[in-house]
Protein backbone atom coordinates (compact mmCIF):
# COMPACT_ATOMS: atom_id res chain seq x y z
CA UNK A 1 0.00 0.00 0.00
CA UNK A 2 1.31 3.57 -0.63
CA UNK A 3 2.38 5.86 2.26
CA UNK A 4 -0.74 8.43 1.00
CA UNK A 5 -3.36 5.92 1.31
CA UNK A 6 -1.34 4.32 4.41
CA UNK A 7 -2.21 7.71 6.69
CA UNK A 8 -5.36 7.42 5.19
CA UNK A 9 -6.50 4.40 6.52
CA UNK A 10 -4.75 5.24 9.69
CA UNK A 11 -6.20 8.52 10.37
CA UNK A 12 -10.15 6.80 10.02
CA UNK A 13 -11.62 10.53 8.88
CA UNK A 14 -14.53 10.43 7.62
CA UNK A 15 -15.54 12.82 5.73
CA UNK A 16 -19.11 14.99 5.86
CA UNK A 17 -20.02 17.90 3.31
CA UNK A 18 -22.23 20.18 5.26
CA UNK A 19 -22.98 23.15 2.53
CA UNK A 20 -22.86 24.10 -0.93
CA UNK A 21 -22.58 27.66 -1.27
CA UNK A 22 -23.97 29.67 -4.08
CA UNK A 23 -23.28 33.17 -3.46
CA UNK A 24 -23.38 36.94 -5.35
CA UNK A 25 -22.33 40.31 -5.56
CA UNK A 26 -20.43 41.13 -1.76
CA UNK A 27 -21.38 38.66 0.28
CA UNK A 28 -20.22 37.91 4.04
CA UNK A 29 -20.42 33.96 5.38
CA UNK A 30 -19.14 33.37 8.99
CA UNK A 31 -18.58 29.82 9.56
CA UNK A 32 -18.37 29.06 13.21
CA UNK A 33 -15.15 26.13 14.73
CA UNK A 34 -16.55 22.64 15.28
CA UNK A 35 -13.89 21.92 17.93
CA UNK A 36 -11.75 19.26 18.56
CA UNK A 37 -11.95 16.28 16.51
CA UNK A 38 -13.00 18.16 13.32
CA UNK A 39 -11.22 20.24 10.36
CA UNK A 40 -12.88 22.01 8.12
CA UNK A 41 -12.38 22.15 4.33
CA UNK A 42 -13.44 23.98 1.43
CA UNK A 43 -13.40 23.27 -2.40
CA UNK A 44 -13.80 26.22 -4.80
CA UNK A 45 -15.69 25.04 -8.14
CA UNK A 46 -16.80 28.54 -9.99
CA UNK A 47 -15.76 32.12 -9.34
CA UNK A 48 -13.66 33.83 -6.40
CA UNK A 49 -13.51 34.63 -2.86
CA UNK A 50 -11.35 35.04 -0.09
CA UNK A 51 -11.33 33.01 3.49
CA UNK A 52 -10.63 35.28 6.23
CA UNK A 53 -9.08 33.14 9.14
CA UNK A 54 -8.19 34.97 12.45
CA UNK A 55 -4.38 35.66 11.37
CA UNK A 56 -4.12 35.66 7.50
CA UNK A 57 -6.39 35.68 4.05
CA UNK A 58 -6.40 33.06 1.84
CA UNK A 59 -7.28 33.92 -2.00
CA UNK A 60 -9.14 31.57 -3.66
CA UNK A 61 -9.97 30.61 -7.49
CA UNK A 62 -11.44 27.79 -8.98
CA UNK A 63 -9.78 24.38 -8.45
CA UNK A 64 -8.74 25.48 -5.27
CA UNK A 65 -9.09 23.46 -1.88
CA UNK A 66 -8.53 24.59 1.68
CA UNK A 67 -8.08 22.23 4.62
CA UNK A 68 -7.81 23.30 8.55
CA UNK A 69 -6.70 21.14 10.50
CA UNK A 70 -7.02 23.00 13.89
CA UNK A 71 -10.57 23.97 13.39
CA UNK A 72 -10.93 27.67 13.93
CA UNK A 73 -13.85 30.26 13.15
CA UNK A 74 -13.38 31.92 9.76
CA UNK A 75 -15.36 33.67 7.29
CA UNK A 76 -16.16 33.49 3.30
CA UNK A 77 -16.40 36.73 1.78
CA UNK A 78 -17.10 37.41 -2.23
CA UNK A 79 -15.85 40.59 -3.88
CA UNK A 80 -18.80 42.55 -6.04
CA UNK A 81 -20.46 45.62 -6.13
CA UNK A 82 -23.40 47.12 -3.26
CA UNK A 83 -23.22 46.43 0.55
CA UNK A 84 -21.70 43.78 2.07
CA UNK A 85 -24.99 41.01 2.72
CA UNK A 86 -25.66 38.25 4.39
CA UNK A 87 -26.61 34.58 3.33
CA UNK A 88 -29.78 31.95 4.15
CA UNK A 89 -29.65 28.47 4.24
CA UNK A 90 -32.15 26.14 3.35
CA UNK A 91 -31.87 22.65 4.89
CA UNK A 92 -31.96 19.75 2.38
CA UNK A 93 -31.58 15.67 2.77
CA UNK A 94 -27.66 15.39 2.73
CA UNK A 95 -26.57 19.13 3.45
CA UNK A 96 -28.00 22.87 2.94
CA UNK A 97 -27.72 25.37 0.37
CA UNK A 98 -26.40 29.34 0.86
CA UNK A 99 -27.61 31.59 -1.23
CA UNK A 100 -26.74 35.20 -0.96
CA UNK A 101 -29.68 37.01 0.00
CA UNK A 102 -30.04 39.00 -3.31
CA UNK A 103 -28.41 38.56 -6.99
CA UNK A 104 -27.35 35.66 -8.59
CA UNK A 105 -24.89 33.17 -7.77
CA UNK A 106 -21.56 33.41 -9.34
CA UNK A 107 -19.43 31.35 -6.52
CA UNK A 108 -20.05 27.52 -6.27
CA UNK A 109 -18.51 26.27 -2.90
CA UNK A 110 -18.80 23.10 -1.24
CA UNK A 111 -17.86 23.33 2.71
CA UNK A 112 -17.40 19.76 4.77
CA UNK A 113 -15.54 19.12 7.46
CA UNK A 114 -13.55 15.72 8.70
CA UNK A 115 -14.10 13.66 11.73
CA UNK A 116 -11.49 12.05 13.56
CA UNK A 117 -10.36 9.98 16.96
CA UNK A 118 -7.74 11.69 19.13
CA UNK A 119 -5.30 8.89 17.94
CA UNK A 120 -3.94 8.06 14.64
CA UNK A 121 -6.27 10.75 12.78
CA UNK A 122 -5.34 13.70 15.90
CA UNK A 123 -1.59 13.13 14.78
CA UNK A 124 -1.94 13.11 11.09
CA UNK A 125 -4.02 16.22 11.33
CA UNK A 126 -1.74 18.24 13.73
CA UNK A 127 1.32 17.49 11.02
CA UNK A 128 -0.55 19.58 8.30
CA UNK A 129 0.12 23.23 7.72
CA UNK A 130 -2.44 25.14 8.49
CA UNK A 131 -4.31 26.27 6.46
CA UNK A 132 -3.60 23.84 4.16
CA UNK A 133 -4.25 25.61 0.61
CA UNK A 134 -3.63 23.34 -2.88
CA UNK A 135 -4.34 24.39 -5.74
CA UNK A 136 -5.59 21.74 -8.48
CA UNK A 137 -5.73 24.31 -11.52
CA UNK A 138 -2.69 24.78 -13.71
CA UNK A 139 -2.81 28.00 -16.02
CA UNK A 140 -6.05 29.00 -15.39
CA UNK A 141 -7.77 25.36 -16.24
CA UNK A 142 -8.90 23.10 -13.41
CA UNK A 143 -7.18 19.57 -13.09
CA UNK A 144 -9.67 17.41 -15.10
CA UNK A 145 -10.01 14.49 -12.26
CA UNK A 146 -10.92 17.30 -9.81
CA UNK A 147 -13.36 18.87 -12.74
CA UNK A 148 -15.07 15.12 -12.83
CA UNK A 149 -15.08 15.28 -9.03
CA UNK A 150 -17.30 18.52 -8.79
CA UNK A 151 -19.19 17.43 -11.65
CA UNK A 152 -20.26 14.31 -9.71
CA UNK A 153 -21.07 16.46 -6.40
CA UNK A 154 -23.42 18.87 -8.17
CA UNK A 155 -25.10 15.77 -9.55
CA UNK A 156 -25.65 14.68 -6.24
CA UNK A 157 -26.32 18.01 -4.99
CA UNK A 158 -28.93 18.55 -7.54
CA UNK A 159 -30.90 15.03 -6.54
CA UNK A 160 -30.21 15.26 -3.24
CA UNK A 161 -31.79 11.84 -3.07
CA UNK A 162 -31.51 8.13 -1.47
CA UNK A 163 -27.22 7.55 -0.61
CA UNK A 164 -26.38 11.40 -1.50
CA UNK A 165 -25.36 11.48 1.97
CA UNK A 166 -22.64 8.12 1.59
CA UNK A 167 -21.80 9.52 -2.26
CA UNK A 168 -20.60 12.21 -1.22
CA UNK A 169 -19.14 11.29 1.82
CA UNK A 170 -16.95 8.87 -0.38
CA UNK A 171 -16.18 11.53 -2.92
CA UNK A 172 -14.83 13.95 -0.23
CA UNK A 173 -12.87 11.22 1.60
CA UNK A 174 -11.17 10.61 -2.18
CA UNK A 175 -10.69 14.59 -1.79
CA UNK A 176 -8.52 14.34 1.23
CA UNK A 177 -6.16 11.40 -0.61
CA UNK A 178 -5.97 13.80 -3.44
CA UNK A 179 -4.73 16.65 -1.11
CA UNK A 180 -2.39 15.13 0.88
CA UNK A 181 -0.79 13.66 -1.51
CA UNK A 182 -0.36 17.14 -3.79
CA UNK A 183 3.36 18.19 -4.44
CA UNK A 184 2.19 20.95 -7.05
CA UNK A 185 0.78 23.98 -7.40
CA UNK A 186 -0.25 26.55 -4.15
CA UNK A 187 1.05 25.37 -0.98
CA UNK A 188 0.92 26.50 2.71
CA UNK A 189 3.86 26.20 4.01
CA UNK A 190 6.24 24.61 5.92
CA UNK A 191 6.20 21.24 3.47
CA UNK A 192 3.87 18.82 2.96
CA UNK A 193 5.54 15.76 4.08
CA UNK A 194 3.08 13.22 2.82
CA UNK A 195 3.75 14.30 -0.64
CA UNK A 196 7.44 14.50 -0.62
CA UNK A 197 8.18 15.51 -4.41
CA UNK A 198 12.06 13.85 -4.11
CA UNK A 199 11.29 10.27 -5.20
CA UNK A 200 14.35 8.99 -2.67
CA UNK A 201 12.63 10.98 0.41
CA UNK A 202 9.29 9.20 -0.61
CA UNK A 203 11.28 5.98 -1.07
CA UNK A 204 11.99 6.56 2.60
CA UNK A 205 8.73 7.25 3.61
CA UNK A 206 7.08 4.34 2.40
CA UNK A 207 9.46 1.85 3.52
CA UNK A 208 9.23 3.30 7.65
CA UNK A 209 5.38 3.24 6.98
CA UNK A 210 5.99 -0.82 5.70
CA UNK A 211 7.97 -1.45 8.87
CA UNK A 212 7.54 1.55 11.73
CA UNK A 213 9.30 -0.78 14.22
CA UNK A 214 12.20 -1.61 12.58
CA UNK A 215 15.31 -0.13 13.49
CA UNK A 216 16.03 2.86 11.51
CA UNK A 217 19.32 4.42 11.74
CA UNK A 218 20.32 7.29 9.48
CA UNK A 219 22.86 4.76 7.83
CA UNK A 220 19.90 2.65 7.10
CA UNK A 221 17.52 5.49 5.44
CA UNK A 222 20.62 6.83 3.57
CA UNK A 223 20.90 3.29 1.59
CA UNK A 224 16.97 3.12 1.17
CA UNK A 225 17.40 6.80 -0.23
CA UNK A 226 21.06 5.98 -2.18
CA UNK A 227 22.14 10.01 -0.83
CA UNK A 228 24.74 10.97 1.36
CA UNK A 229 24.12 11.04 5.02
CA UNK A 230 24.08 15.31 5.37
CA UNK A 231 22.79 15.35 1.78
CA UNK A 232 19.72 13.06 2.99
CA UNK A 233 19.61 14.86 6.26
CA UNK A 234 19.34 18.75 4.15
CA UNK A 235 16.88 16.92 1.75
CA UNK A 236 14.78 15.24 4.25
CA UNK A 237 14.26 18.49 5.97
CA UNK A 238 13.62 20.80 3.07
CA UNK A 239 10.99 17.94 1.37
CA UNK A 240 8.85 17.04 4.71
CA UNK A 241 9.32 20.52 7.08
CA UNK A 242 10.27 17.44 9.51
CA UNK A 243 13.57 16.25 10.99
CA UNK A 244 14.41 12.50 10.59
CA UNK A 245 13.94 12.08 14.30
CA UNK A 246 10.26 13.28 14.20
CA UNK A 247 8.73 11.52 11.46
CA UNK A 248 9.88 8.37 12.80
CA UNK A 249 8.11 9.29 16.54
CA UNK A 250 5.21 10.57 13.99
CA UNK A 251 4.48 7.61 12.10
CA UNK A 252 5.55 4.81 15.35
CA UNK A 253 2.97 7.25 17.17
CA UNK A 254 0.37 7.07 14.33
CA UNK A 255 1.20 2.78 13.95
CA UNK A 256 0.60 2.15 18.18
CA UNK A 257 -2.67 4.10 18.31
CA UNK A 258 -4.27 1.93 15.41
CA UNK A 259 -3.28 -0.82 17.59
CA UNK A 260 -4.33 0.00 20.92
CA UNK A 261 -7.76 0.35 18.89
CA UNK A 262 -7.89 -2.72 16.92
CA UNK A 263 -5.66 -5.38 19.03
CA UNK A 264 -5.74 -6.52 22.86
CA UNK A 265 -2.43 -6.46 22.97
CA UNK A 266 -0.99 -5.26 25.89
CA UNK A 267 0.78 -1.85 26.05
CA UNK A 268 4.43 -3.52 26.16
CA UNK A 269 3.74 -5.46 23.35
CA UNK A 270 2.61 -2.49 21.41
CA UNK A 271 5.39 -0.67 22.35
CA UNK A 272 8.10 -3.33 21.11
CA UNK A 273 6.16 -3.50 17.81
CA UNK A 274 6.41 -0.18 17.20
CA UNK A 275 10.10 0.40 17.77
CA UNK A 276 10.41 0.97 21.39
CA UNK A 277 12.33 -1.02 23.86
CA UNK A 278 10.95 0.49 26.86
CA UNK A 279 7.52 0.48 27.63
CA UNK A 280 8.33 3.88 30.20
CA UNK A 281 9.73 5.71 27.05
CA UNK A 282 6.59 4.77 24.68
CA UNK A 283 4.04 5.72 27.22
CA UNK A 284 6.25 9.22 27.59
CA UNK A 285 6.13 9.80 23.84
CA UNK A 286 2.69 8.63 23.28
CA UNK A 287 1.31 10.96 26.34
CA UNK A 288 3.09 13.60 24.57
CA UNK A 289 1.69 13.36 21.14
CA UNK A 290 -2.21 12.60 22.65
CA UNK A 291 -2.23 14.16 26.12
CA UNK A 292 -3.09 10.46 27.24
CA UNK A 293 -1.02 7.66 28.02
CA UNK A 294 -1.67 4.28 25.96
CA UNK A 295 -3.86 2.44 28.83
CA UNK A 296 -6.20 5.82 29.59
CA UNK A 297 -6.30 6.49 25.53
CA UNK A 298 -7.26 2.76 25.21
CA UNK A 299 -10.07 2.79 28.10
CA UNK A 300 -11.71 6.25 26.88
CA UNK A 301 -12.21 4.49 23.53
CA UNK A 302 -13.95 1.69 25.18
CA UNK A 303 -15.77 3.49 27.10
CA UNK A 304 -17.03 5.91 23.75
CA UNK A 305 -17.79 2.77 21.93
Amino acid sequence: MDSVSHLVRLARAQATLDKRCLLAGATVMDIPARGDGDAAFHLLLDGVCTLELPDRRVELRPGDVVLLPRDTPHRVRTTGSGPAQGVSETPGGAFSTVRSRTGEGVIDLFCGHYSFGPGAGAMLFRSLPHPLHVSFAESGEVDEIVRMLGGIMRREAWDDGPGTAAVLSALCNALLAMVLRKSGGRLAEPALWTAAHDERIRAVIDEVLRDPGADWPIARLTRVAAMARATFIRHFSRSTGMTVGAFLTHVRLMTAAELLIDTERTVASVAAEVGYRSESAFSRAFHLATGSTPARFRRNLERAA
